[in-house]
Parts: structure tokens; C-alpha cells; sequence
């Protein structure tokens, strides 16, 4: 079983106050360690002979006085360290994830809950939009499943939406799931996936860079975005708007030489524009997650009776998103806005009804999944959304929005 070396408590110490003296990068703590090996020599060294080594900034900030409330971070580290499933990976255990010491700023600590195994296996990323439409959640539970089942380790980033429903999918497969969080190890953000964050520490893994008790900042994101991206082979982007960090995810990964994968979706669906714009700019488009399989030379699972997609609800919080400030005028403007168009002003069913149908065909079993509506309920405001305009019906039993029925029949 993979474990990280014991280390004592004035090793520990050392690193802690290392990796979090200001202006130390880990691009020239790494040149330290390596001239000088352990933390405490480093801290051993006169300012002079630091100089030498890694220049004159980095040497101020190793014999700078440690941050204050050092004591304190470093007490709860080794309260923390001592709990079962919890591990402290620093850049010179041979635990380390491999994929990670290519990256040019590596970090110095990692702090694991759960299998670090998973770290070392073969990964791919599976994110998206946090406000994900009810087809994007099921493609991204779909595609994850597949992932895991294979042996890969689905990695993503514990958000809502698409990340939520990723490491849901891949939870119980052989792979399993991997979240990189940008918080303290010991703190679950959103609130929302507190439950979820505790099964992936019992059957998957959760990473950190972040010092325990960090709280979510904007800034932690895209940072926490690059370390997604070195851990997998390949990212596969679900469903994400122009303006997405899931994107920065997919730039990240281009950047480290691994592969892009879009989903495409309707060209009036705002949350499809961004995997639009990647698959124009080079990203393999693709379809089911055996197309990133064979891109990427992971034999599938033996074919065998796939397990019953987790039906997902339509009506859910739009959440936490700490990167936008203003995530509940933001995430809810384009739906007000949608629907002032719409002739009739329909009703509250039938607007949920509409939402849930979002801007691909669906069937009435679907669209019962992803609302949670009786059938009785389910068929008057479709015949609503219908006579309203809003909405036409196909031959097979299928619905779709009236702005899409041409491009379907052209």
C-alpha cells in the first residue's frame, strides 16, 4: 500500500514553515532542498549561503520569522497528521505524485485524505459548469462511470454542477475519484457536498495544497485548476459558458501537453458556447467516453450491463461560486431573461418543465427523472408549453424547444 514516510515533528515543522513563509516560490524552495536536503538544514543556513543558492528573495523569506499563529497551524497539522486516512506528502517523499514534480511549481506539502493511490494512477479530469443543465450532469456521471469502470482515476474539483455529478459517477468503479479542493483539506467547500466530500475521503482521495483551515477564496480556483490539470492525461470539458474556469482548466492542460475533450451541445445553449470554443480552437470533440479511451490507450471495461443512470433533479441551488461574487444575479439573469422572451408568460410547472428540457430532445420518462413531477402534472404543462408555442412534439415520443424543431428536420 502506498504511504508517505513517517517524518518527526521538527522535520514537519520545517516544512510547514517553509511552505507557508510569503515570498519563499516553490521554484526556488525546490533549488533549496536541493542544495541543502532537509527543511531544518535550509533553516540552518546563513542569509549569505541561501543567497548563493537561490538568490537573495528567497533567502530573506527562509530566515524570515515565522508567519504569526505559526504554532497554532503547526499543533492542528499534527493533531490532523495523526487521524487515520489523513497523510502529509512532502516534494521529497517518494509518495509525491510523479505527474505533479513536472509541473514547474510543485507544490511543497500535499495534504491527502484517503487513497493516495489514486494520485498515481493513470486520471482523467471531468469538469464543467457549476449552474450544468440536467443533460450535462447525466453525460458527466455517464462519462465518469465509464472512466473508473476502465481503471482511470476521474479527478475534478468538488464544485457543484458538473464536478458534483463526475465524482458521484466514478465513486464506487474500480478507478475511482479523486477531488482537488481549494480549501484546507479539513473544510468542504461548497456546503452543499459535505456528504459527498466524506465518501470520496472513505473510497476515493481528496487533495490539497492549502494549508488546514484555508477558507475558499477566488484566487485558490484557478490555482487549484492547475493541479487538475497535471494529474490526468486528458480533461474532458462536459459543459461550460464563455467565461468558465473550466476553461482555464482546459488551457492548463494544452499548456502540460495533455489532451482536450469537448462535449458539444445545441448552438442556443449558453453553458455549450465554451466547449465550442475549445473544440474551434483544436479540442478533440467527442461524443461517448470510449472515444477518450481510445484516444488516450485505456482499454475499455468488458461490455457488460451498464448501471442505471442516478436520476437527477432539475430544481437544485444554483450554489456557492466563489470565483463570481455575484453568483446568484449571474447564474439566474440568462434564465429571466430566456423566459421574458417566451410568448404566454407560462407558468411556474411549466417554466421548471422547460428548464429541465433545456435545449436537446428529450422523452417524457426523461424529462419525469429530471423534475420530479407526477405524470399527470409532467403532461399538462407540456400541453401548456405546446399550445403556448414553446415547445413541439416528435415522432417517437420525443419534446424539444420550438426554436430547435427546424435545425432537427434540416
Amino acid at each position: 500500500m502506498l504511504a508517505p514516510l513517517p517524518i518527526c515533528d521538527e522535520e514537519r515543522s520545517a516544512w510547514l514553515r517553509l511552505a507557508t513563509a510569503r515570498g519563499l516560490k516553490p521554484a526556488a524552495l525546490r533549488t533549496l532542498l536541493a542544495a541543502f536536503g532537509l527543511p531544518q538544514n535550509v533553516l540552518a543556513q546563513p542569509f549569505a549561503t541561501l543567497a548563493a543558492a537561490a538568490g537573495s528573495e528567497a533567502a530573506r523569506a527562509a530566515v524570515a520569522a515565522p508567519t504569526p499563529g505559526f504554532a497554532n497551524r503547526l499543533e492542528t497539522l499534527n493533531t490532523w497528521c495523526a487521524m487515520p486516512g489523513n497523510a502529509l506528502v512532502t516534494l521529497a517523499d517518494p509518495a509525491y505524485p510523479p505527474r505533479l514534480l513536472a509541473m514547474p511549481d510543485p507544490p511543497p506539502l500535499l495534504y491527502v485524505q484517503g487513497r493516495l493511490s489514486l494520485l498515481h494512477a493513470r486520471g482523467i479530469a471531468v469538469v464543467g459548469s457549476r449552474s450544468a443543465t440536467p443533460q450535462a450532469l447525466e453525460d458527466a456521471a455517464r462519462f465518469a462511470r465509464a472512466f473508473a469502470a476502465a481503471g482511470a482515476t476521474v479527478v475534478s474539483g468538488l464544485a457543484l454542477g458538473v464536478d458534483g455529478a463526475a465524482h458521484r459517477g466514478a465513486l464506487d468503479e474500480r478507478g475511482g475519484t479523486a477531488a482537488v479542493v481549494g480549501t484546507g483539506a479539513d473544510l468542504v467547500y461548497p456546503r452543499a457536498h459535505r456528504t459527498l466530500a466524506a465518501q470520496i475521503a472513505q473510497r476515493g482521495a481528496i487533495l490539497s495544497e492549502w494549508p488546514l483551515g484555508t477558507p475558499a477564496r477566488s484566487a485558490n480556483f484557478p490555482q487549484r485548476n492547475r493541479l487538475i490539470a497535471a494529474l490526468v492525461e486528458g480533461v474532458v470539458i462536459v459543459e461550460a459558458a464563455m467565461r468558465s474556469g473550466s476553461l482555464i482548466t482546459a488551457r492548463l492542460a494544452n499548456e502540460m501537453g495533455r489532451d482536450v475533450f469537448a462535449l458539444p451541445g445545441s448552438i442556443h445553449a449558453p453553458l455549450a458556447r465554451g466547449c465550442h470554443r475549445l473544440i474551434k480552437e483544436g479540442a478533440q470533440l467527442v461524443e461517448s467516453p470510449e472515444e477518450v479511451l481510445e484516444a488516450l490507450g485505456i482499454q475499455p471495461p468488458a461490455a457488460r450491463a451498464a448501471p442505471a443512470a442516478p436520476a437527477v433533479s432539475a430544481t437544485r441551488s444554483v450554489g456557492e461560486n466563489i470565483a463570481q461574487p455575484a453568483r446568484a444575479a449571474t447564474h439566474e439573469l440568462p434564465r429571466q431573461n430566456s423566459h421574458a422572451r417566451l410568448p404566454g408568460n407560462p407558468d411556474p410547472e411549466a417554466l421548471h418543465v422547460l428548464d429541465a428540457l433545456g435545449h436537446a430532445p428529450a422523452t417524457l420518462e426523461i424529462l419525469a427523472a429530471r423534475t420530479e413531477l407526477s405524470e399527470a402534472t409532467l403532461q399538462a404543462a407540456l400541453l401548456r408549453l405546446e399550445l403556448s408555442g414553446q415547445l413541439n412534439s416528435l415522432p417517437g415520443g420525443w419534446f424539444v424547444r420550438a426554436a430547435l424543431r427546424q435545425g432537427l428536420f434540416t
